[in-house]
């Protein structure tokens, strides 16, 4: 009797005893879990690296607001139809190689002659003449869009008069090299075709790269790597022996 009025003590004992190193082994696992999940995200975020040494968005890097929401086809309509416009603004001017100017009298002269019979209609049929909408430019926008443009244009002139001081030959040789590359491909298309390709590039390039930025970012850091190291051995073999530095003392 007495050993089987201690075998449920002894069961009941073992039970919570169980009990309790399975919650400390569980919450120690928990623990452990946590931690590996921590620590690979802080190692991850480190060894993250952006075009361009990015640290925003996509959307902010172009500004925000509806010019990136079109961009990036935030609205599919919106971006569908400028698209769609700029496209057959293209094909008037570059295929069926209509001028600025023939195009703007043509319409000019079908709307008047439009509201010229409507205006003429209305006031047989209805005894009075119709109500034709006033247009008013706004001056503030017209304003922004000046003051845009003239801080652009400054700070193009800045920049174009830092390389022009001969102070930085990296610079300098990038901007001559772009400027080359323009050139010729100017040489290749017209202005408004090129204009073109930009603007279709703009509206492809970016929603492209926001969607699979996690693949392209690793191929450029590769990429870019590789440019550094190119640089590193012309500078070391052309560069360097170009005597800048006594150039600048002869100035002084």
């Amino acid at each position: 009797m007495a050993e089987q009025s201690e075998n449920p003590i002894e069961s009941i004992m073992g039970k919570i005893s169980e009990k309790i190193h399975h919650e400390s082994s569980s919450s120690s696992d928990s623990e452990s879990d946590s931690e590996k999940k921590s620590y690979p995200s802080e190692s991850v975020k480190d060894k993250i690296w952006r075009l361009f040494g990015r640290e925003k968005p996509v959307h902010r890097v172009l500004g925000g607001g509806k010019p990136a929401d079109v961009f990036l086809w935030r609205n599919k309509k919106v971006s569908a139809g400028v698209l769609g416009f700029a496209t057959a603004i293209w094909v008037l001017f570059e295929l069926v190689e209509y001028n600025l100017l023939t195009l703007v009298c043509h319409i000019l002269i079908l709307s008047l002659a439009l509201l010229f019979l409507w205006s003429n209609a209305h006031a047989f049929i209805y005894k009075s003449p119709p109500r034709i909408p006033q247009v008013h430019l706004p001056e503030e926008p017209v304003l922004q869009v000046a003051s845009a443009l003239c801080v652009e244009i400054n700070g193009a002139y800045v920049f174009l008069r830092s390389i022009a001081a001969g102070k930085d030959l990296k610079k300098f040789l990038i901007v001559i090299a772009g400027l080359w590359v323009m050139s010729i491909v100017g040489s290749w298309c017209h202005f408004l075709t090129l204009f073109y390709i930009c603007f279709v590039l703009l509206h492809t390039v970016p929603v492209l790269y926001e969607k699979f930025e996690d693949k392209i970012d690793p191929l450029a850091e590769k990429a870019m790597i590789e440019i550094k190291r190119q640089y590193a051995v012309f500078d070391a073999k052309v560069l360097s022996k170009i005597p800048v530095a006594a150039l600048k003392a002869k100035k002084v």
